[in-house]
């Protein structure tokens, strides 16, 4: 089986070509500021991705000859764990989504490409806005403001899965806590198999994180909102975009925070040591969810490359449980896993009706 993985990022397109479990190639296609800055939102830059995507395999001399085509889902209406082809439905909501996340493009370019080949199917899985919620877990303080689950459903799912597989156990057997550590971080509570709670890696929810600001004082974010000094669209950017550690030292990029720490400058060690104990408490909410009953802590994502901020991390949490690195991230793998189960019909398909 030959896949096409597709992964729109931020200032990326990530593609990969797969055949069964092999990776034959892989390309992260750079997109400058520039180059972005004439999109005034995010379905702009759909024709842009598009043909970026065509053309790097057709410089590759790469045919368009896949058995499927998979793509990073985007922020859909909640949805359970799974693999989904693509529908008229799904690519209708996430052109016209709310929530607005170059992510929501994968589907639509997936659906294309995939049409310009015969008898190719055009895929998702694990989307951001997976939904494995116990009810309790929906519930804030105020009828009005539900709690949702969108994380790094993705690279949670597959770091778990990996991890299972490394001891010779099911995920669905197992109990884990794990920790997404990138530019927004989410840290999940899995429960034999199931997300039960997440904190909202998106929209404000969380740890300090390098680009979210994460859970913020209440009271003193109404009034910051209510002073008239931001629009609507500017306080959201301090929320995510420009929070967290962008906020507080300029920088969102953790090499070069660790290394002013290292080098002993003050304030890089103190807000590094914030986002740490933030992330702490939050692996900490998380046992307490699973009962104590926890059978490893994973930390993933880039920051876990980061030797300066796992050590310190772990000095919080190891006598909770074992902690294991696996730093990075496996979505490409993932991705190309579901498509290529779905394929020989190893992973059941779900239907997304919306």
């Amino acid at each position: 089986m030959k896949v096409l993985v597709i992964n729109p990022g931020s200032t990326s397109t990530k593609i990969a070509i797969y055949e069964d479990d092999e990776m034959m190639f892989v390309k992260s296609i750079q997109h400058t500021v520039e180059e972005l800055a004439p999109f005034k939102h995010i379905n702009e830059q759909y024709e842009f991705r598009k043909n970026h995507i065509l053309q790097e395999l057709q410089q590759s001399a790469i045919p368009l000859n896949f058995d499927a085509v998979i793509a990073r889902g985007g922020l859909l209406h909640p949805t359970p764990s799974g693999v989904y082809p693509i529908n008229e439905k799904m690519k209708a909501d996430l052109w016209n989504a709310t929530m607005l996340h170059v992510c929501n493009l994968g589907a639509q370019l997936a659906w294309d490409i995939a049409s310009l080949i015969p008898s190719c199917r055009s895929f998702i899985a694990d989307p951001e806005v997976v939904d494995e919620f116990d009810d309790v877990a929906r519930l804030s303080g105020n009828p009005l403001l539900p709690r949702f689950s969108i994380f790094h459903a993705l690279n949670h799912k597959a770091i778990s899965r990996k991890y299972a597989k490394s001891i010779h156990r099911n995920y669905e057997d197992l109990n884990l806590i794990v920790a997404h550590l990138g530019g927004g971080i989410s840290v999940g509570a899995h429960r034999k198999g199931k997300v039960i709670d997440v904190n909202n890696a998106l929209n404000g929810e969380g740890p300090i994180s390098p680009e979210r600001a994460g859970t913020l004082p209440a009271d003193q974010l109404v009034e910051l909102c209510f002073s008239g000094k931001y629009t609507k669209e500017e306080l959201k950017k301090l929320l995510n975009g420009k929070g967290g550690l962008i906020a507080h030292l300029g920088t969102g990029y953790v090499p070069a925070i660790t290394q002013a720490a290292e080098q002993g400058d003050e304030r890089s060690i103190l807000v590094l040591d914030a986002m740490i104990y933030t992330v702490a408490k939050e692996i900490g909410a998380m046992y307490v969810t699973l009962l104590g009953q926890v059978d490893a802590i994973l930390l993933t994502g880039g920051i876990a490359h980061s030797e300066y901020c796992m050590s310190r991390l772990q000095k919080r949490i190891d006598y909770l449980a074992p902690v294991v690195l696996l730093p990075g991230e496996d979505e490409m793998g993932s991705l190309a896993f579901n498509a290529i189960g779905a394929l020989k019909g190893e992973l059941m398909c779900r239907e997304y009706l919306g």
